[in-house]
């Protein structure tokens, strides 16, 4: 057996005991763990000034696998592996958008936790991804595209919203809004629209939830 094979049925197993029974039917899911796993052994065989691109890529695309399986803790551990890359590589506005991402991979492992009765780890889940959510918008702060950070701020503002911190929520919205120049057209805090609503609005300038 491959080392590529092991991998691949000890992170499918691992989805297996954290997905729902919908999740642990999904063969189109486990094609594309498999897939993902492939691709990160070819990156990890890359060599020189291409080798932290190739290995964040894979990582991520591996993390995006195991969240689609509900395989959230794997999920998360190769978003860790995919900032350390990142980091190598410079720049700020990848590294915002894997802390996003990270955040709303554990976001996602808190409400399942909570519906599965595990108080504990929901609340531990929850802790990540606030932490999360305010690297990412730290890290947005210091991105080159306004737009890119706009982006992030929204997403940060849905996923704390989601953990039940809504003043923090809006604050991020307000300052989306400020970027975005509609509160001198008046538009107060308390008056401004979901974050979806929002990033609905927006010119598609950078990506969205990768998670």
């Amino acid at each position: 057996m491959t080392m590529l094979q092991q991998r691949t049925i000890r992170l499918s197993q691992a989805a297996g005991l954290s997905a729902d029974g919908a999740a642990l039917g999904d063969g189109a899911a486990r094609e594309a763990l498999r897939q993902a796993m492939h691709r990160l052994s070819d990156a990890e065989t890359t060599q020189g000034s291409a080798r932290a691109p190739a290995m964040c890529h894979a990582l991520t695309e591996a993390a995006r696998a195991l969240a689609g399986l509900h395989a959230y803790s794997p999920a998360e551990s190769h978003l860790a592996q995919a900032l350390r890359w990142a980091m190598q590589m410079g720049g700020h506005d990848l590294r915002a958008d894997l802390h996003c991402a990270w955040a709303e991979v554990a976001t996602n492992d808190a409400d399942l936790s909570a519906a599965q009765g595990e108080q504990a780890r929901s609340r531990a889940a929850r802790d990540r991804a606030r932490d999360q959510a305010f690297e990412a918008t730290r890290q947005a702060g210091l991105a080159t595209d306004p737009n890119w950070e706009i982006r992030v701020l929204l997403r940060a503002s849905d996923v704390l919203d989601r953990c039940g911190d809504h003043d923090d929520a809006v604050l991020m919205q307000q300052r989306a809004l400020v970027l975005m120049g509609m509160c001198h057209a008046g538009l107060h805090a308390e008056d401004a629209p979901a974050s979806g609503t929002l990033a609905d609005a927006m010119v598609q300038t950078a990506p969205g939830a990768l998670m």
